[in-house]
């Protein structure tokens, strides 16, 4: 796969990546090596890791629990604490090893130990891969709130392998999906289609074509005052479900992409009453998502507090809910306010 220009980095594929990495290390002559992981990565992808990284720097490892619930504040000052023991110093560079927890956090404490040090971030699951890894967004959640706190920094390097998908259970695999569809529905609807039609699909086949859409849209709108909202599309109404489930002791958590994949089908619904999206592609819409997701129960006492999480996001003006809605497939609008009613609807539609 050929290597993507970033604003201000490179994303290298496979062992063109290591090579770079090494290559990096060297030019910057940096003092000493620290690699973020969590629980599972430490277990699962560090020992590729390590046997692929040429350096003869001092490494340090500093390891996290492995979940959404430990992207938090409190987590990045242990890891600050650990960076501070072990004599990290500005010319230290940190190398986030993990999913889209380990690169937003890592990102966040790396542009924030000693007013910002250097980062690498190696992406270990489908959605870090497609996602979170790029585009320059770093941050923690507050409380069940999604990334609440964050800055936009970028890495010097992205080492993309897919050799890390091995180590990924299948309801993983479709978490990361769900992005590939946003791509697919605001962007380019040849990748919709490929996940609609083909259930045997090698989705390894689209992640260059994924990466390259939100770096062409983060170069346009590094700073998400535009374009770059499209992004969002699915994650208003998704990140409200997501951080539900993720509160409530009652219910079992989600992953991003299955919350995302619930906003998607709610927000193609908003877009057909909005912005007449057309009704037959809502029907395949809602289709092919179910087929990979299957159904989660929202029950009618969980809404309003959904909606309370979703007044928090943020795309949202002067207390009004913002939605990225579409017209069609890759005709988007943005800053769309739609009324409460037709959000309880959207819901309602989704369980039907």
């Amino acid at each position: 796969m050929t290597s993507i220009q970033a604003a201000t980095y490179l994303i290298h594929f496979n062992e063109k990546g290591y090579t770079e990495l090494a290559s990096l290390i060297r030019t910057n002559n940096y003092s000493s090596l620290f690699i973020l992981v969590d629980d599972n990565t430490f277990t699962d992808c560090y020992p590729r890791f390590i046997e692929l990284l040429e350096t003869d720097k001092k490494i340090e490892v500093i390891q996290i629990e492995a979940g959404e619930v430990h992207k938090n504040i409190e987590t990045c000052v242990g890891v600050w604490n650990a960076m501070t023991e072990l004599g990290a110093d500005r010319k230290s560079l940190l190398i986030t090893l993990g999913g889209g927890v380990i690169t937003d956090l890592g990102g966040f404490v790396a542009s924030t130990f000693k007013r910002g040090i250097d980062f690498v971030n190696i992406p270990t699951t489908l959605l870090s891969m497609v996602d979170a890894s790029v585009g320059g967004k770093t941050g923690v959640d507050l409380g069940v709130l999604k990334n609440q706190i964050g800055l936009f920094a970028n890495p010097e390097l992205i080492v993309l392998d897919p050799e890390y998908l091995q180590t990924l259970s299948p309801r993983e695999i479709r978490s990361g999906t769900a992005e590939i569809i946003k791509y697919g529905m605001t962007h380019d609807s040849h990748l919709f289609k490929e996940i609609k039609d083909n259930p045997k699909l090698n989705i390894v086949d689209l992640i260059h074509r994924s990466i390259e859409i939100k770096n062409e849209v983060v170069l346009e709108d590094p700073k998400e005052h535009g374009v770059r909202k499209a992004l969002n599309w699915g994650h208003t109404i998704g990140h409200g479900i997501e951080s539900y489930f993720l509160e409530s002791a009652h219910k079992e958590n989600l992953t991003h992409g299955e919350a995302i994949a619930i906003g998607i089908i709610c927000e193609a619904y908003l877009s057909s009453k909005v912005l007449n999206f057309p009704s037959d592609k809502l029907k395949e819409a809602k289709k092919a998502i179910i087929a990979i997701y299957g159904k989660v129960a929202i029950l009618d006492d969980d809404i309003p507090h959904i909606m309370e999480l979703m007044k928090h996001d943020k795309k949202n003006i002067g207390g009004e809910i913002n939605f990225v809605l579409l017209n069609d497939y890759s005709d988007f609008k943005i800053n769309c306010t739609v009324d409460s009613q037709l959000i309880i609807d959207s819901i309602a539609y989704y369980n039907s």
